[in-house]
């Protein structure tokens, strides 16, 4: 049994345990002590292996410009050892289930080269400050399908239950507005694949610097998102449009397909849930996108506490425009020479498929980093109750924001021995976070427009 500290919080509860209860004036204020703005331990771990957050990168590294692929502002961390099948049971306690049975999985292939601890998280200061005043005053609305009085920053830096920890992830920071070409890959258990690649657009008005919780409450809008393939010529014409809602009872997600059949833009409403992503073989639903989206209504959720574990972080070598796909791209899983791991603290959040709805998921399992709210791991279970996949967010700093997001998640399928790679993007420009786009550019007539 992995040990999970329990806080002194309301967790280990599910939010039909505990009201929908604002933090008092206490608690607030330790979000300028004892935590960070975002509700992570301001101080080392007992033993040090994980240092005290010093603020996170506030500074670029030399020579990076923006528009490029960042550069490692950690080049000279050497590795400090590395996890093998050979040596996984000694390391048990600080890796997931679905992280353990990867070694199982592939015992001659796999690895994790682990270096030092860099808590390289980092955020503007409107959005610590936004942050802060979230705590004092927002709450969950519609059986925790919907969220009020927040904006800008994450809604409970303090969580007194999973949806409130589920709902920091969904509403993490990642700037205004961005474009980018990235891709994916679902390579065969030989390791051949076809890169899908896409363009995408991004606008966040929850994000935006400014924005009040009453402003984002009239227009019940977290974000819209277009996406069209770009590659191979025989997907070309597929095209995606999703607007996110804060109250989706009140407003369900908004989704529109291109058929390119018809040359016609559609609604979508089975773009949800369990639904398959995108040009995914099978290897991810649509809500494992960004590691877990949508609403959360089909399952009840359980803050189970935190626990120190090894993720992927700081990886700017995955990230390279120095690598090519087909060094990344491997049989069983990703290059593993190529992917750092540090320890770092993680919120555990357990959800269970509730028992009047239905999913291909029975349960799940996410380990979310403690300074970004970024989902870092996910075990993914099936209604036999056995592990089915495990997701991996391979994390660093969009220092030029800054953000913490990932560079690439991967999503291992245990019943194929497949696995799907999506975010691909070190033969493509780099994300535009200073793209200024408008609501005109996310209709289903834009969309229409745009793929004919």
């Amino acid at each position: 049994m992995k040990k999970i500290t329990l806080l002194s919080l309301a967790i280990g509860f599910t939010l039909s345990s505990v009201a929908n209860a604002k933090v008092d004036e206490q608690q607030v204020k330790r979000l300028s002590g004892e935590l960070t703005a975002m509700g992570a331990v301001r101080a080392a771990n007992a033993d040090g292996s994980i240092p005290a957050w010093t603020g996170g990168i506030t500074e670029l590294p030399a020579g990076y410009v923006a528009g490029t692929h960042h550069l490692d502002p950690f080049p000279n961390d050497k590795i400090e050892f590395t996890i093998t099948s050979a040596n996984v049971e000694q390391y048990k306690s600080v890796l997931t289930p679905g992280q353990i049975k990867l070694f199982e999985t592939y015992p001659d292939t796999y690895k994790m080269n682990v270096y030092q601890t860099r808590r390289s998280a980092s955020f503007p200061e409107h959005v610590y400050q936004a942050s802060i005043d979230n705590a004092g005053r927002a709450e969950l609305i519609q059986d925790g399908n919907g969220i009020t009085q927040s904006a800008v920053g994450v809604p409970f830096p303090i969580p007194q239950n999973g949806l409130e920890a589920i709902w920091n992830h969904i509403l993490r920071y990642r700037g205004e507005a961005l474009t980018r070409q990235a891709g994916q890959a679902t390579p065969t258990a030989s390791g051949d694949f076809t890169y899908i690649g896409f363009d995408e657009e991004l606008m966040l008005p929850y994000g935006v610097k400014g924005a009040s919780p009453e402003t984002l409450e009239e227009s019940n809008i977290l974000f819209k998102f277009k996406q069209k393939v770009t590659e191979p010529s025989k997907l070309v014409g597929t095209a995606l449009l999703v607007h996110e809602t804060m109250d989706q009872i009140k407003t369900p997600r908004q989704a529109w397909i291109y058929n390119k059949g018809i040359r016609r833009a559609q609604k979508a409403p089975t773009v949800a849930y369990d639904a398959p992503g995108t040009a995914a073989d099978g290897l991810r639903t649509t809500d494992d996108f960004d590691m877990f989206n949508g609403a959360p209504n089909r399952y009840t959720w359980t803050l189970k506490g935190k626990q120190e574990l090894y993720i992927p972080y700081n990886d700017y070598r995955l990230h390279s425009d120095k690598v090519t796909y087909d060094e990344i791209i491997q049989a069983g899983h990703i290059n593993p020479d190529l992917v750092r791991y540090e320890k770092h603290r993680v919120w555990v959040v357990e959800a269970n498929l509730k028992s009047d709805t239905r999913h291909t998921y029975k349960k799940r399992v996410f380990y979310i980093d403690e300074d970004s709210w970024q989902i870092a791991v996910t075990d993914i279970y099936d209604d036999r109750d056995e592990l089915y996949r495990v997701g991996v967010a391979h994390g660093l700093n969009y220092y030029e924001v800054p953000t913490q997001w990932s560079t690439l998640d991967v999503f291992h399928d245990f019943q194929s021995k497949r696995y799907i790679a999506i975010g691909l993007d070190n033969e493509n420009k780099m994300y535009d976070f200073s793209a200024k786009l408008k609501d005109i550019q996310f209709t289903s007539r834009a969309l229409q427009r745009d793929n004919r």
